[in-house]
């Protein structure tokens, strides 16, 4: 039954290649294929770093010191050094063994391990022996700077992205480290994470805790609707990157983490955790030999993301007003201004700066694959770093469609499209399945459709939400085998609420996270909190926003969020933590909702 739900559902298939007009077979050649591939991809992309930033020694031996030395010129290590005048010298610390018992327990039993590794199961069951040996073996390696050689070794597994299967670059290298690797990284990542979170930009929203793709979307779709609300326009550029992952050069980020403020001995074990490094693919039950990575951060690593952020984070400082969308490669530059010259003109700023940079930084920008989505629906054709850009109605970004007129009709269509083949499905082998089953899969794969940045296209329109609500309604029917009660009888006897209703105790529990410090920087400047001046049993209240049109001004957070905030009860107000702010709001309905699905509609009348 798996296929007719997932599409994650992976089927067990030979791989055949087309190499040089030849058909390959063969798990082993495959397999060697797939390793000198993966580790050749910065190769084949043909990236050059320019040579006028460069300064070479051939004197300096210490691979730590060369980097520093051959990029001390480099734009982006000026304007680190220029940043971080008064940073502090951060170099890492020895750990104890109950640090590493909590990290042996967090270590999860589902994930694959390599075909020679210790499982996890016997690591957790003998915790302590465990505990005493890599007490002494990770500090020993702190001291010493160094990140052991075994320790480096991945085994990759290719897995089909899209089109043809023949094609080995439509295939993405999944490596599998071994476990005692994972508990080193977890050591250094909490060290060196708490060190970068007050350096990394607020608008960095990949690979952080509390930074998730939905806030990214928020504040570029809330500013722009700020002024197109005031009669001014918006444009958005989306970029294309190849492989940003795989281009990282490990020099200049040891050259950028010493222009942060890492001493020696932090920078000589960051660099020993980036060299040497070997893969290998395995195809079904035959392994490629073993090949080396000379660049990119370590694939399905712990430490790699963090310091992917790391080595980006200097963008934003060169980006003019801030306005980029940023999620891990993901880079879009954004406008929103009185007229359309004003946003054109500053994207083709932006788009130079954003080119420039990853030119410098040895990133692959594909200039002719970027899209420009203009709120001005009319052709209009612009250059940007060389490539002329043609604007669309929609485009996809991080998952949601998003359209010239910021209604979000195309992305709920499709979320309503893909919740019916689920439920098409479920109406099919309904009979097979007991009543857990049903529910079970009604949650997982029908209106969780629905859950992946809501608060993003929620105001939509009461077409799509009687859609959406009747495709909750016909799940409920099928669930509880009842084809008498109405929607709402389903609701009390499910003991759940409408996607609308939940949306907006989803806005709810932001608002909160806001008002009491839990929320990211890039919400807090979204939202602002104004203390009042005289004690009341809630003191603090979300400032509300002035607005002129429907479309663009209460049809949106900024109006919507402190409207319905400001109309909470205090008794739900005065959780004093999030989990019981969450758990009292769950059974929450607002009565007097201002947003227009909330508003009943009588003919002759309108909307009330």
């Amino acid at each position: 039954m798996k296929p007719c739900f997932s599409d994650k559902y992976i089927k067990a298939e030979k791989i055949t290649l087309i190499e040089e007009e030849n058909i390959v077979s063969d798990d082993k050649e495959v397999a060697k294929i797939f390793c000198e591939f993966f580790g050749n991809i910065v190769k084949n992309l043909d990236i050059a770093m320019p040579t006028q930033f460069l300064q070479y020694s051939e004197n300096i031996s210490n691979p730590v010191e060369k980097a520093i030395k051959k990029y001390e010129n480099h734009p982006s290590i000026i304007e680190i050094t220029k940043t971080m005048k008064n940073a502090k010298c951060f170099s890492f610390n020895e750990i104890d063994q109950d640090y590493i018992i909590k990290e042996i327990d967090g270590l999860d039993k589902s994930k694959a391990c390599q075909e020679s590794d210790i499982p996890i199961e016997i690591i957790k069951e003998n915790k302590n022996i465990f505990a005493q040996f890599l007490y002494i073996y990770i500090n020993l390696n702190i001291r010493k700077s160094i990140f052991p050689s075994e320790l480096k070794k991945a085994d990759v597994r290719p897995i089909f992205k899209k089109d043809s299967r023949t094609e080995k670059s439509n295939y993405r290298p999944i490596s599998i480290l071994p476990n005692i690797s994972k508990i080193f990284e977890r050591c250094l990542f909490d060290q060196l994470s708490t060190f970068f979170d007050d350096v990394l930009s607020p608008l960095q929203c990949g690979f952080r805790k509390g930074y998730n793709a939905q806030y990214c979307l928020i504040t570029l779709v809330e500013k722009c609707k700020s002024v197109l609300d005031k009669g001014g326009q918006f444009g958005t550029l989306l970029t294309d990157l190849s492989k940003a992952f795989d281009c990282l050069p490990h020099d200049l980020l040891i050259a950028k983490l010493n222009a942060y403020g890492l001493a020696k001995n932090a920078l000589s074990l960051i660099d020993s955790y980036l060299s040497n490094r070997k893969h290998r693919v395995k195809i079904d039950l035959d392994y490629s030999p073993w090949g080396d990575i000379k660049c990119s951060v370590p694939q399905g690593s712990i430490l790699g993301p963090l310091l992917f952020n790391v080595f980006i984070c200097d963008l934003f400082m060169f980006m003019p007003n801030q306005n980029i969308a940023n999620y891990a490669d993901d880079n879009t530059p954004y406008s929103a201004k009185a007229n359309m010259n004003e946003v054109i003109l500053d994207l083709q700023h932006s788009g130079e700066v954003l080119f420039s940079w990853l030119k410098n930084n040895c990133m692959k920008a594909n200039a002719d694959k970027s899209h420009l989505l203009l709120s001005q629906t009319e052709q209009i054709n612009t250059q940007i770093y060389g490539e002329d850009i043609i604007n669309t109605k929609c485009e996809k970004l991080l998952g949601v469609k998003i359209d010239s007129r910021l209604r979000f009709d195309d992305h709920v269509e499709s979320l309503c499209k893909k919740a019916n083949q689920k439920l098409s499905a479920l109406t099919r082998l309904s009979t097979l399945m007991s009543f857990d089953q049903r529910r079970l899969i009604m949650n997982a794969f029908i209106t969780s459709h629905f859950s992946y940045c809501p608060l993003v296209w929620m105001l939509h329109s009461r077409k799509l939400n009687e859609r959406i609500n009747k495709i909750h309604e016909r799940s409920l029917r099928l669930v509880y085998e009842d084809y008498v009660s109405s929607y709402n009888e389903l609701l009390v006897i499910d003991n759940s609420l409408t996607v609308h209703e939940k949306n907006l105790q989803k806005l709810m529990i932001e608002i909160y996270k806001v008002k009491n410090g839990y929320a990211p920087t890039i919400m807090n400047n979204l939202f602002e909190v104004v203390d009042l001046p005289y004690n009341l049993r809630d003191d603090i209240k979300i400032k509300s926003q002035n607005v002129r049109t429907v479309f663009y001004g209460t049809e949106s957070l900024l109006f919507l969020g402190p409207k319905l905030w400001n109309r909470l009860p205090n008794n739900y107000k005065s959780a004093v933590s999030l989990s019981e702010f969450k758990y009292k709001i769950r059974n929450w309905k607002c009565d007097n909702c201002p947003c227009r699905l909330c508003k009943k509609y009588i003919p002759q009348l309108g909307f009330i």
